[in-house]
């Protein structure tokens, strides 16, 4: 018996170009994969608002230099100290502030209405201030047009107190352009919840407390929230954690500093 052929199995070839094609393809995947894991840890790549250009945003919310809420709180413990105000009356006063510090222009105008309510003893027992205001300020990383309303109830007026004692709310809404950065325009809305805030009642600084902060920020691209933990730390500075990342804004200039 003889075999006058021998089959033999097929093996499967590719073409040159064929080849190239799917390196091509692999090449170009590869690519693709690290653009992508990229945009993903940069923030501002995927929102178009970066954590630190909210760090600014609240900073001017919060120092002296742009009339935030260290501006409210200093405010509340000087009136406090020289309130001649009767037991149980309410008192509406407002003024304007305008001027620069620490490289920031400041112009706004001011309402405050407080009540006073006195304790059995006819001793002053705490003070509810409400505030209105509006106005602008224009610094080295924002500028800003915006309006706000706080609402605290301020204690400790007792004579062994050595600080006062302040719990409410601070709320902040406007417009903003950044010069910093993709130097984004937009409007922002910031509501600060503040717990046991302390306030020394010989210089009238913050030296201790807690808050939460939730921030709004609408651009060209979207609207996008950010909220997180704001703890006053005593040496004229507060942190401010955005998104894991923390932030050390000095209360006095404004100026943000990422830990």
């Amino acid at each position: 018996m003889s075999f006058n052929s021998v089959t033999r199995p097929q093996l499967f070839t590719f073409k040159t170009s064929t080849m190239k094609k799917i390196q091509a393809i692999l090449v170009l995947s590869l690519f693709l994969a690290v653009v992508s894991c990229k945009k993903t840890t940069d923030s501002g790549a995927t929102t178009g608002v970066t954590t630190d250009q909210v760090a600014d945003i609240s900073a001017g919310s919060i120092s002296l230099s742009s009339d935030g809420l260290a501006t409210n709180s200093n405010d509340i413990s000087s009136d406090a100290q020289s309130d001649e105000q009767g037991c149980g009356t309410t008192v509406t006063d407002s003024t304007t502030k305008t001027g620069t510090s620490n490289n920031v222009g400041y112009n706004y105008f001011l309402k405050y209405t407080k009540t006073l309510t006195c304790n059995q003893s006819n001793e002053h027992d705490n003070i509810v201030y409400d505030l209105s205001f509006h106005g602008h300020y224009e610094g080295p990383n924002i500028n800003a047009t915006d309006t706000g309303t706080s609402s605290f109830k301020i204690a400790g007026f007792t004579s062994f107190a050595t600080t006062y004692l302040i719990n409410g709310e601070y709320k902040r809404t406007g417009k903003f352009t950044s010069n910093v950065g993709n130097k984004i325009s937009g409007t922002s809305s910031i509501d600060i919840v503040v717990t046991n805030l302390t306030v020394s009642k010989s210089t009238n600084n913050i030296t201790g407390g807690t808050a939460t902060y939730a921030i709004s920020v609408t651009i060209p691209k979207g609207t996008f929230n950010f909220n997180g933990p704001l703890t006053f730390n005593g040496n004229g500075t507060a942190t401010l954690v955005i998104n894991g990342t923390s932030y050390t804004i000095n209360l006095t200039t404004g100026v943000v500093t990422k830990s």
